[in-house]
């Protein structure tokens, strides 16, 4: 698949770091994926330490084996990487690696996450609110009703619109969005070099001004079939709900809906005729159980707690169980404001995943916090 030549002219630009040479390096290094590559940071603390640690420094990394190390240890190819920063540098493209702010840091809640992410726009890909809408590319009238209907009703909730910019449901998904005045981010299953498919060229530099376009490809990668299904895990892992509007009982959507449920995301789906063939997905997954039947968005709204309260809520008295450190950094942030999600309770404490969920655990039996749909928490 090939696609058209994409520029960009933008003087905005993101400060490189003296890493990002060794950030890309690993991302290229034979046999270390996105699981690996995690875990090496995570024990190293940088990228170059990687490459400089010595080799039994890495015996106690559960996965890296023998001959990972040596894979690491043979690396020569820095080369490769110094023509990606050429490229960054050139077209203004802002690199996020796993440990950066403003990675999108629902994903780092999936196993798989891509360690570099390269990114052009202006949306904030934490902002509070994130929903990925996807569908069939050959729609229907009633599909791209429903989606252009349910992107209106969003306007007010100034919410993150997340597609995949191929043809059908996510092109109407990223242009209701403009329409509405949303930020829209286009997931790609290539490198910023290029525009598949090419007809979106034009929506594509707009969506740059008011969302972005996001890829873990690095420049000429192209939109090869298997580039599609590590796309898909990039638009299911970071956004708070997966909406699937039409889709066959076979097809890409499918497999980003069953992405979305193992990332322990909510997951909506659009009922239809039970003798429509683009239904025909939607409808399983309704009736598995593997996603919440969608109507409007106002259910959307009120399943993840989006709903704004009319009346303010009375200033918290103080508490008078003994919480532990833990269990008080949860309490601390869900005063801030009415409801929080579970991805912003882990972002905002820094505490470990299982610390978050056993202080959740603890607080919810003293009654001190209420869980809520959509995977939000309030403080009672």
């Amino acid at each position: 698949m090939t696609g058209d030549k994409f520029t960009f002219d933008d003087s905005r630009f993101t400060f490189m770091t003296d890493d990002l040479l060794y950030q890309i390096a690993l991302t290229l290094i034979p046999s270390i994926g996105p699981v690996h590559t995690k875990a090496l940071v995570e024990h190293f603390g940088e990228a170059k330490n990687v490459f400089t640690a010595k080799k039994k420094e890495f015996i106690s990394i559960e996965g890296i084996t023998e001959l990972k190390v040596k894979a690491i240890k043979d690396f020569e190819d820095f080369a490769l990487a110094e023509q990606e920063i050429k490229f960054i540098e050139k077209y203004r493209i802002q690199p996020l690696f796993i440990t950066d702010k403003d990675y999108p840091q629902r994903l780092l809640h999936c196993y798989d996450a891509p360690p570099m992410l390269y990114y052009r726009g202006t949306a904030n890909l934490n902002t509070s609110k994130i929903i990925s809408i996807i569908g069939t590319r050959s729609y229907t009238e009633y599909g791209k009703h429903i989606t252009e209907t349910l992107v209106e009703e969003l306007k007010d909730q100034q919410v993150l619109i997340v597609s995949g910019l191929a043809f059908g449901i996510d092109a109407i998904a990223h242009k209701a969005a403009l329409h509405n005045q949303l930020a829209t981010v286009g997931v790609l299953a290539h490198g910023l070099d290029i525009i598949y498919p090419a007809q979106h060229k034009s929506m594509a530099k707009e969506m740059i001004q008011h969302g972005g376009l996001l890829t873990e490809f690095r420049q000429s990668a192209k939109a090869d079939k298997h580039n599609f299904p590590r796309r898909n895990r990039i638009v299911a892992g970071m956004a708070d709900a997966t909406i699937v509007i039409e889709t066959a009982i076979k097809g890409g959507s499918m497999i980003t809906a069953a992405l979305a449920n193992g990332y322990n995301r909510d997951v909506f789906a659009v009922p239809g005729r039970i003798t429509d063939e683009k239904s025909e997905g939607c409808n399983y997954l309704i009736q598995n159980n593997r996603a919440i039947l969608l109507t409007d968005a106002q259910q959307l709204i009120e399943t993840l707690g989006w709903e704004k309260r009319k009346v303010k809520r009375k200033v918290q008295k103080e508490l008078f169980i003994e919480l532990t450190a833990e269990e008080q950094v949860i309490a601390d942030i869900l005063k801030e404001k009415d409801t929080v999600h579970i991805d912003e309770l882990y972002l905002k404490s820094g505490l470990t995943s299982s610390t978050v969920a056993a202080a959740i655990l603890t607080l919810e039996l003293q009654n001190v916090i209420a869980s809520l749909p959509g995977k939000m928490y309030k403080l009672l």
